[in-house]
């Protein structure tokens, strides 16, 4: 590991003037790793991410000159275009701003006004009376053009709030949507392969009868149209819009326009096929899906309600709608001339979506443009119906999407918003427990300096992507709104260094939309946690996640009231065994397969330390119900009494994956791997008509609802 520090080598290449610019620039030249060992960022790497974020670091003299130029920057940004503050707390500009003394005019949202002097000594920073309205509100100081001074909650919106219980204990179902199967193997109905919408609808108004408040879903983001072999939901093109491939088509114009379709175009057969696969077939779902999807849209009648609720959409989207409608066009076009790569292998002229270039290229196909935007409607009503149905069912919370930390360097976000993203780096997570090997995950994020100089421009709107037809989201790897991880282009996981992100105005601006959309929020955040981490999450109302797995402590497993009250509790996460993958040490053996041990452990040192481990849960069950037998030695996990251990816990919300609930042994995704496993394809084995209902799946959901039930008495 290059990290790691070695007192018979000495990195000649760290010497002050790097190191002095690599902190200035937010980079973590020393950091402890996920087992408490400390560990050093080598020079090449330093200096690689310094040159990927455009500072110059060739000499010690450029070092310098870079740093004067961060100050420089600092000065400029004093008053940046956004301001975060928080409800009824005093507003404490940067010490760099020099308003002291002047006079201010905020218009709030409703359009009230409040006035008055900013306050302070010049030798402190300056202040501001709190603002006990939330929102996004225009600041004028001095007459100049108006600063948004965004006011949010201190904490965000929660369980509690959702539930209209102080001590909330609800539960929910986790789902990977593409898995989902919608009706009989065979029937005219069915979904052509891929989990959709309609099927997510169904399955919310199942599970809501037995009582759960929830669907916690993988991630909706848009993915390529042009490129089905990249189908990774956590690899999106953009975060901004949505997945077209979980569109039912009979949403679109009714099942009779939809027969007409599969007649005239023959594929009936196909779609048949495609559904009584086991796995999902991207390629080939995705093909029949958008050609009856463009049948549809060819066939559409420009001169009903619809057509004019469409228009109204797209007006209302902007430039996030058009952009990637462009982007999806110019990238099949560019696919179809040979040019297959990233959007940065397009002729130049291209690759500026304000181009003239584009502007022409989008009058020429504007056809096509249309279509992707109307498939981008239909996917926006079909998540909305989804989530109007789980409430209507009874759900307090109802879908909680997904977001992901990062999207495609080569995708429409990163095109579209390429002035606010990092180039040349790609997201990942430092050696730890989950990844014993570092990760990269080809991803790319936002540049924090140029969040702030944007005013948070595109992480508000992803935000509110996210939050938009949902009643939670759950963030992946919320470490990074601290710190990210970044490895340059093409390197292991292990050669990365932390860059430092505005935690504290992120978390301001997901409690303003979470209020603002009555949303709970959730952060994932397993790896490497900084010191402090937790309880800043737990302050700011945002809940993190505990695994089954990894709820021990001195050698034990916890018992369920041992759990913390400020995260939710869950068996496991599409990236983990399920518990009968663990229980039989089946990820065990998919990493041995695939050579992803941590070097120099052997398949059979795991497998004997998850024996170990087994028998110690047993024992945490054996105390938790001591009036009950168990086998520890048994093949099949004592899964009923697991699932009312998790239940068990003061958790506000237990998300409990369909994999745990329906026993299955897969889980459905590997990390480290792409199509060495078969990753985000492995489709249910029953629909969501009945799946809920079948004997020892309704007995599950039936423990889950009284022990938790049970929890709340208490």
């Amino acid at each position: 590991m290059n990290a790691r520090l070695n007192e018979d080598h000495i990195d000649r290449d760290r010497n002050d003037a790097l190191l002095k610019l690599a902190q200035a620039a937010g980079l973590s030249v020393e950091w402890t790793d996920a087992y408490g060992q400390p560990q050093q960022v080598s020079g090449q790497t330093l200096r690689t991410v310094l040159t990927a974020l455009q500072f110059d670091c060739s000499s010690d003299a450029a070092c310098a000159a870079s740093i004067l130029t961060l100050q420089e920057d600092e000065e400029r940004l004093a008053l940046p275009p956004l301001i975060t503050a928080q409800q009824g707390h005093e507003i404490v500009f940067s010490p760099l701003a020099r308003i002291h003394g002047k006079a201010y005019r905020l218009v709030l949202e409703d359009e009230s006004e409040q006035s008055g002097h900013i306050s302070g000594e010049h030798d402190a920073p300056a202040r501001m009376p709190a603002v006990h309205a939330m929102g996004y509100h225009r600041l004028y100081i001095d007459g100049e053009h108006p600063l948004t001074l965004a006011v949010a909650p201190v904490r965000c919106f929660s369980v509690s709030d959702a539930a209209h219980d102080r001590t909330p204990h609800l539960w929910a179902l986790a789902a990977q949507l593409y898995s989902l199967r919608r009706a009989d193997k065979d029937a005219q109905t069915g979904d052509a392969g891929i989990g959709d919408f309609t099927a997510l609808e169904q399955l919310a108004q199942s599970a809501a009868r037995h009582g759960a408040s929830g669907i916690a879903i993988s991630p909706v983001h848009a993915m390529f149209s042009a490129n089905p072999w990249h189908y990774s939901p956590y690899g999106p093109s953009s975060r901004l819009l949505f997945n077209v491939l979980h569109i039912d088509p009979a949403s679109v114009s009714g099942e009779q326009a939809l027969s007409e379709a599969i007649a005239d175009l023959e594929n009936g057969e196909e779609r048949k096929h495609l559904q009584a696969l086991e796995y999902v077939d991207w390629p080939t779902a995705t093909k029949w899906r958008l050609t009856v999807l463009r049948y549809l849209f060819d066939h559409y009648d420009i001169h009903t309600d619809g057509w004019k609720a469409f228009e109204r959409f797209r007006n209302e989207s902007g430039t996030a709608l058009e952009d990637h409608a462009r982007f999806e066009a110019l990238h099949a076009d560019m696919r179809s001339k040979g040019i297959e790569g990233s959007w940065k292998d397009w002729p130049e002229d291209l690759r500026d979506p304000h181009s003239d270039a584009v502007a022409r290229f989008a009058e020429m196909h504007d056809n096509e443009i249309t279509f992707h935007a109307f498939l981008q409607w239909q996917a926006a009503l079909g998540l909305q119906r989804a989530q109007q149905r789980a409430r209507d069912s009874g759900m307090a919370i109802g879908l909680i999407t997904d977001l992901a930390v990062g999207a495609e360097g080569g995708g429409s976000q990163a095109w579209s918003r390429q002035s606010q993203m990092l180039n040349g780096l790609s997201v990942g997570a430092p050696p730890d427990l989950l990844g014993p090997q570092g990760q990269s995950w080809g991803l790319t994020a936002f540049s924090p300096r140029a969040l702030r100089e944007y005013g948070y421009q595109a992480y508000i709107e992803m935000l509110r992507a996210a939050f938009a037809y949902a009643g939670g989201v759950r963030i992946d790897h919320i470490l990074g709104l601290a710190r990210m991880w970044l490895v340059p282009q093409g390197q292991p996981g292990t050669e990365g260094v932390y860059l430092r992100y505005p935690f504290e105005e992120l978390m301001r601006l997901i409690a303003l939309e979470s209020h603002r959309h009555r949303a709970i929020v959730i952060g994932e955040d397993l790896g490497t946690v900084p010191a402090g981490f937790d309880k800043a999450l737990a302050d700011a109302g945002l809940m993190g996640i505990r695994v089954l797995w990894f709820e021990q402590e001195h050698g034990m497993f916890r018992s369920p009231d041992r759990w913390s009250s400020q995260a939710i509790a869950t068996t496991a996460t599409h990236d983990l065994p399920t518990v009968a993958g663990w229980w039989q040490g089946r990820d065990i053996e998919w990493r041995e397969q695939l050579s992803l041990l941590a070097p120099g452990v052997q398949g059979s040192d795991e497998h004997a330390a998850r024996g170990y481990d087994r028998t110690r849960l047993c024992n945490a069950l054996k105390y938790q119900y001591p009036e009950r037998t168990f086998d520890c030695d048994s093949p099949h996990p004592p899964l009923n009494d697991l699932l009312e251990f998790v239940a068990s816990t003061p958790a506000p919300l237990v998300i409990i994956p369909l994999e745990d609930v329906l026993g299955l042994l897969e889980q459905p995704n590997v990390p480290n791997t792409i199509d060495e496993h078969p990753n985000w394809r492995r489709r249910l084995p029953e629909t969501t008509d009945h799946m809920l209902d079948r004997g020892d799946v309704a007995q599950r959901l039936s423990i889950l609802e009284k022990a938790r039930q049970a929890k709340g008495n208490h």
